[in-house]
């Protein structure tokens, strides 16, 4: 067969490229490869799953990957994925809205109202929520100064806090000893003080029994009954609270520090549709309505739609992307699930599969995504690096979501959980990532802009280490320093 000069030139050509191709993934493996040999020596790892994907963002190729096909429990890395989708499906300024109503007879000329007073829920996470509220200023008293402007005097029925928006469960793969502590507070359609509340301990000397001193918030109608049996000991919180977490009673057990005043331990609201009508009771007061501080209430069974009633004021949230922002960078579980249920209109099962389908029609294999909820509480949670670094690739592609998503992750060595990491590396003020931890499972997963100048998008899990959770994090920063050098 003849070939042109031209045609010469050409397999020339494509040789060196090819040629130039692998130079550089050959340098860009070795580089990565360092630290997956010194996993493969490591005694901690031996019996690890460990598995990481990077590709770059710019491009869409893969630079480089260990075992990413495999399920993994991703953490709190789960939250990217739940974010990320909402974003997407609701977009970044949908908004919650609380709505106040009247129910029965309101006589505008004497401003009795012969009926009660509805505040309906629609998942809003952020209502007093610490991330948006200081505990000096209650979302309630804006409302009672509103309800007081038109006209209202006097209530003659109940206050009630209607949480039906959401079905009232806790994902069903959340441990026992996760879901009366703060970071396991389920979502609730009448979310409200971010669903905990908090003990406050006086501790002494060290092996002494820790004192509970008071509890905030409190409720007017009921009251927390507690078992402590907190010990004076260590420097860290290491008290841990079980029980019915819709249930007023509570068993709190562990250490705190010794000598402390008024030392904190969060635990799980159990009505926090209750506590917010309540606060709205008081609030009342305090603009001189009349009413009777014991007629309130809250629901969680669908309201009857025959019901007459009206619509008195309304309560809107900040923007999706602000409530985002916090999800991320706090790794906040509760604002992670209601986004979920936000997203199956008041259904774990159906979130779930919306986020799913979202993804599915971006293009992703979602047969490497097994979700048990939307934060990354529960280990049944199951994903590949494959699939969370092709997610990220996607999104940077996404002029729509993009900026808002990449905002919410965390900065290494200047903010939120990657305040520690990378300082004084090429590392700093260059990666964004979520992290994500539970019982031998932590992991991350974000951008980096290597020398090069290329955008990389990351995945790295690692799964039942036989090492400390700070050892397990030393290993996985070295190979971040080396993915961004």
């Amino acid at each position: 067969m003849v070939r042109t000069v031209c045609q010469f030139n050409q397999l020339k050509k494509v040789s060196a490229l090819l040629a130039l191709t692998f130079f550089l993934m050959t340098n860009i493996n070795a580089q990565v490869y360092k630290s997956k040999d010194n996993w493969v020596s490591d005694k901690d790892l031996k019996s690890a799953t460990l598995s990481y994907c990077v590709i770059n963002a710019n491009t869409g190729v893969m630079v480089d990957e260990l075992n990413a096909h495999t399920f993994v429990v991703p953490a709190s890395t789960q939250k990217a994925i739940t974010t990320s989708a909402a974003l997407g499906i609701l977009g970044l300024n949908y908004r919650y809205e609380t709505k106040i109503y009247f129910t029965g007879n309101f006589n505008n000329e004497t401003g009795v109202l012969n009926g009660d007073v509805l505040i309906i829920g629609s998942g809003d996470p952020t209502l007093q929520s610490e991330y948006f509220y200081k505990d000096t200023v209650l979302v309630t008293d804006k409302w009672a100064k509103v309800l007081k402007e038109k006209g209202l005097k006097e209530i003659k029925g109940k206050v009630i806090g209607d949480g039906s928006c959401f079905t009232r469960q806790i994902p069903a793969n959340w441990i026992w000893g996760d879901i009366s502590n703060y970071f396991g507070a389920a979502p609730c359609g009448l979310t409200f003080s971010d669903n905990k509340f908090k003990l406050l301990y006086n501790s002494g000397a060290p092996g002494s029994k820790a004192i509970l001193a008071s509890t905030k918030p409190n409720y007017s109608t009921l009251q927390y009954s507690i078992n402590s049996q907190v010990i004076c000991k260590g420097t860290e919180d290491d008290a841990f609270v079980t029980g019915d977490p819709f249930g007023f009673k509570k068993e709190v057990n562990g250490k705190i520090p010794p000598n402390k005043t008024d030392y904190e331990v969060e635990a799980v609201l159990p009505d926090p549709a209750l506590l917010c009508a309540e606060k709205l009771v008081s609030s009342l007061q305090k603009v001189g309505v009349k009413l009777n501080p014991v007629m309130v209430s809250s629901v969680y069974q669908k309201s009857d739609s025959l019901v007459s009633k009206t619509l008195m004021y309304s309560h809107y949230s900040p923007g999706l992307e602000k409530i985002v922002f916090h999800t991320n960078l706090k790794s906040n579980n509760l604002y992670a699930e209601s986004i979920l249920l936000t997203l199956g209109k008041g259904s774990i099962y159906a979130g779930i599969e919306a986020v799913k389908n979202y993804w599915q029609k971006r293009g992703l294999d979602v047969s490497e995504l097994y979700m048990s909820d939307g934060s990354g509480l529960s280990r049944a949670n199951t994903v590949t690096t494959f699939f969370q670094s092709s997610m990220l690739a996607k999104i940077y592609k996404d002029s729509l979501i993009y900026r808002a998503f990449n905002a919410s992750l965390p900065l290494a060595g200047k903010g939120g959980s990657m305040i520690n990491i990378g300082k004084g590396t090429l590392l700093e003020a260059n990666m964004r990532a979520k992290t994500g931890y539970i019982n031998r499972a932590r992991g991350y997963c974000g951008y980096v802009t290597n020398k090069k100048g290329d955008c990389l998008a990351f995945s790295v899990l690692f799964n039942n280490y036989n090492c400390t959770a700070k050892e397990a994090k030393l290993k996985i920063e070295k190979w971040l320093v080396e993915l961004g050098e």
